[in-house]
Formats: structure tokens, C-alpha cells, sequence
């Protein structure tokens, strides 16, 4: 497995991941957003000719992140399965079965349209929103992130951030990012089927690039 970068923030030990998800060691938390499982049946039931196998590729890399770090609880926040119902759930029902007893938590995202029950029949407990410590798990992010949120400060999802890095002869690139500003942090997709959208980032910002095997503090 490839090394996280360790963060300590709020007096809690956070490790920032490659595979694009968060470790919180008190809590023995593993968090993730945007995995939009289902994108790729949703694609293919319209016609459009994807890759099969970069659901699994999804699901391998959680059950990797699982079997290293043996979480108690997985977070989701939001959108984890893209749309309606396909042949791709089939998929996450059998990769749940090999977890039963780890905790799994969905904050609803906007994609997240399929029966509760689908979930609950799984063990997986919803939430719009969730106060766990220092931290309030949203999927949207804060309309103005100048405003503290009441609860705590907020972990979310649903951008797909992303940081532009340009080079000296000016050529540029994308990573996907961690994005910690002052009241919120935004976390990168986890999908590999998804994409990013370059983020401002103010002063105070912490913002730490996603490489293949680490993850990287910027400016």
C-alpha cells in the first residue's frame, strides 16, 4: 500500500490518502467521498461503451484500504452509488457481504436517489448530516465558506476538487486535491470514473495534491 501523509488537525490524527480518502485514527474512521459507484452501468445501460471492470477497481481498492487499516467505521459522504438502480449493485452487494461487521455510513448526496431501503437492507445507516467530534460530515459544501456552520467544522464532498499546478516552461496539470480552509475541508473523489474541477484557494488554505503513491502539501 502506498504511504499516507500524516495531518494533525483539530487535535485529531488524520492521514491523507493516495487512494484519495481520509484515516482518522480516533475514531478508526476511514472517509471517502464521490465514489459514484453505478456510473459506469449508467453509462453503459445509455449505449455509451465503458470499461466494466473500473467499478471493481473501486471496490478493490476500499477492500485494500479496509484490510490495512481495519477501520471500525466506514464514512461515505455522498454520492456513492451515481443514479438508479443497475447491474452494478449486484457488485456492491457482494463486496459488502465480505464486511459485515464494519460500520458504514452514507451522508446523502445529491446522486444518492435510490430506495433508503436498498442501503438499510445492507446495514448501512443514512444521514443527511453527522456530528462526530471536532467535525460536521456534509456533502455539500458550505454556501459561504466565511460562515462557520453550526456543529463543528465541516468535512464534505461534491466538488471534485482539484489544484492547477503550472510548471516553468508552462505546461500545467491537475491533481485532485484535499482542501482545508478555514470552516471546511473538501475531499477528492474517490471514483476513478469521475472528475476534477481546479479550486481557488486563499492564503490560509491547507491544500495537499494527490500523486499516485502520496500525497503532497502545495504552496
Amino acid at each position: 500500500m502506498s504511504a499516507g501523509t500524516p495531518f494533525q488537525f483539530l487535535d485529531q490524527d488524520l492521514l491523507l490518502l493516495p487512494q484519495k480518502a481520509i484515516y482518522w485514527q480516533q475514531e478508526k474512521a476511514l472517509l471517502a467521498a464521490d465514489v459514484h459507484f453505478g456510473k459506469v452501468g449508467h453509462f453503459r445501460k445509455a449505449g455509451i461503451a465503458i470499461p466494466r471492470n473500473m467499478e471493481q477497481d473501486d471496490l478493490a481498492v476500499l477492500s485494500d484500504l479496509i484490510h490495512e487499516y481495519h477501520p471500525e467505521k466506514l464514512i461515505f459522504l455522498g454520492d456513492l452509488f451515481h443514479s438508479d438502480m443497475n447491474n452494478d449493485w449486484d457488485w456492491f452487494v457482494l463486496w459488502r457481504s465480505q464486511f459485515p461487521r464494519l460500520q458504514i455510513v452514507l451522508i446523502k448526496g445529491n446522486h444518492d436517489i435510490i430506495s433508503d431501503k436498498h442501503y438499510t437492507d445492507l446495514g448501512i445507516t443514512l444521514y443527511k448530516e453527522l456530528i462526530m467530534g471536532p467535525f460536521l460530515m456534509l456533502h455539500h459544501p458550505l454556501p459561504d465558506p466565511e460562515v462557520k456552520a453550526e456543529g463543528g467544522y465541516v468535512l464534505c464532498g461534491h466538488i471534485h476538487p482539484g489544484v492547477s499546478l503550472v510548471g516553468r516552461g508552462r505546461q500545467s496539470v491537475t491533481l485532485p486535491c484535499f482542501a482545508f480552509g478555514k470552516n471546511q475541508a473538501i475531499l477528492p473523489s474517490f471514483g476513478k470514473f469521475t472528475g476534477k474541477v481546479a479550486i481557488l484557494s486563499r492564503k490560509a488554505d491547507k491544500v495537499f495534491g494527490v500523486l499516485k503513491d502520496k500525497v503532497i502539501a502545495i504552496g
